[in-house]
């Protein structure tokens, strides 16, 4: 008994071992695309590998279809296209200039020249403020003295 726990023991981190996959490819250049675009491709769920480097379904499912429309004939560029008209922009590490990533790469710039134009704006009228408040007081000041100069110029006592 004590012979098969240990048997068991041992064995078990092959049976948790990844599953090796072995394509069979028509001639040397389609093996060269397909290891190419398994490198260019993201896996959408994984995020940050790419479908060569990730054991999600979703990067299998995407390397078995690599395969099969590069057998079909298809050339590297008809399988990305294939892969973003499916999966979006995102399976690419270089997505296409359109107006959503132009916002996305503007819209830092935009918020921090609002941001400084606002503050500029608000320090502007805050000193705008502080002057009208410094001639305001000013003035009356100015009348308070000119009462007292009357009265004292006409003799008068407090």
């Amino acid at each position: 008994m004590k012979k098969a726990w240990l048997l068991a023991t041992l064995l078990a981190p092959t049976l948790w071992a990844t599953t090796i996959e072995i394509q069979q490819f028509d001639n040397p250049q389609q093996e060269a695309d397909y290891n190419t675009l398994i490198q260019a491709l993201r896996c959408p769920q994984c995020q940050n590998n790419n479908i060569a480097d990730s054991n999600a379904t979703i990067a299998t499912d995407m390397r078995h279809k690599t395969l099969e429309l590069l057998k079909q004939g298809k050339n590297k560029e008809d399988v990305v296209n294939y892969m973003v008209e499916r999966y979006g922009n995102f399976v690419t590490y270089d997505p296409p200039l359109t107006p959503a990533t132009i916002l996305l790469w503007l819209m830092p710039l935009l918020l921090v020249l609002l941001g400084g134009s606002w503050v500029l704006l608000g320090r502007k009228t805050a000193k705008q403020g502080v002057d009208f408040q410094q001639q305001s007081a000013h003035a009356s000041t100015n009348d308070l003295d000119e009462q007292r100069l009357k009265q004292i110029l006409n003799g008068e006592k407090e």
